[in-house]
């Protein structure tokens, strides 16, 4: 495929991670005015509408979701045999594209990418933060980082925390004013702080004993989709939040937020990176990688770990 049409692909593909012809132009380093004349040509000569178009927002159309979801995994292909065939000395270059969850990126900062950074100057660090579970291969990133249990079967992981745990903390000025919870049916006479999914609905807290497993539905005082404004709420004194306790160490620490039900409150399989062992590794790749397993083997202390 000629240059135009190569362009025109990874166009449609940057408006629809971003939802934006401006965001798309920001990430593909061109004008807004190329990047909609880019679509609109590739729409008439499909004779197709890949986008709705509003003064607010940007959509794929039906059309526009299957022709993504065919060329993407197509145009990395592409992409990846381009750097294979183009590579020259091992040296880490490029952008590293990294797609993670909410909340973690900061905890890894220090010292995964921060030691990175470090040693490869020559590397863009991209780093996309979302709650939903993306295809990273037909998006575009090298990498993924998620919890162990959400690693796709098909992804080789490699770990970056021990097992953690998702507590029910509260502030001690709301335990003081509410009583502390001794049993999950307690639960049911409290206020929560609760978190929206990327799905649209609102996550159960999950609490397991001795073999005995618990789906908790608690009375909501307010939603929130953002981790840092669910932990400012809950140290507020607003209601019981339902955290992951690599997320709280410092509040933990500092006695601003109070476990309570620890023995109902059991450890999992904590942060993975993860990747496709099925296409071309660049060096970046392949350094962050090795950067990883180094720290791991080093002992470097992470959240979470004891």
């Amino acid at each position: 495929m000629h240059r135009t049409g190569m362009t025109e692909l990874e166009v449609v593909l940057a408006v629809a991670r971003r939802n934006s012809f401006r965001g798309a132009a920001q990430e593909l380093g061109m004008s807004t005015t190329a990047v909609s004349s880019a679509v609109a040509g590739l729409e008439a000569r499909l004779k197709v509408r890949l986008f709705n178009r509003s003064t607010r927002s940007v959509a794929l159309t039906d059309a526009g979701q299957r022709y993504v979801e065919r060329i993407a995994p197509a145009l990395a292909e592409i992409k990846s045999a381009g750097e294979e065939a183009g590579a020259g000395p091992d040296v880490p270059s490029g952008t590293l594209r990294i797609n993670a969850p909410q909340g973690a990126t900061s905890l890894l900062l220090e010292p995964l990418f921060d030691q990175y950074a470090q040693r490869y100057p020559e590397v863009c660090i991209d780093i996309v933060s979302e709650s939903r579970l993306i295809d990273i291969v037909a998006d575009g990133f090298d990498a993924g980082i998620r919890l162990a249990e959400s690693v796709p079967q098909d992804m080789i992981a490699v770990p970056l925390s021990g097992d953690i745990r998702m507590l029910v903390v509260a502030s001690p000025g709301y335990l003081e004013r509410h009583g502390t919870p001794r049993h999950p049916r307690d639960l049911l006479k409290h206020q929560s702080i609760a978190m929206r999914m990327a799905h649209g609905g609102i996550y159960h807290w999950e609490l397991e004993k001795g073999g005995q497993k618990l789906q908790m539905e608690l009375p909501v005082r307010m939603v929130l989709n953002e981790l840092p404004a669910i932990k400012r709420a809950v140290v507020l004194g607003m209601g019981l939040g339902f955290i992951s306790e690599w997320f709280i160490h410092e509040e933990l620490t500092s006695g601003a937020l109070i476990p309570v039900l620890e023995p109902w409150c059991q450890p999992f399989g904590g942060l993975r990176l993860y990747y496709s062992g099925r296409r071309f590794m660049p060096a970046r790749l392949r350094a962050l990688i090795d950067l990883a397993r180094e720290l791991r083997l080093a002992g470097a202390p992470r959240q979470g770990e004891p």
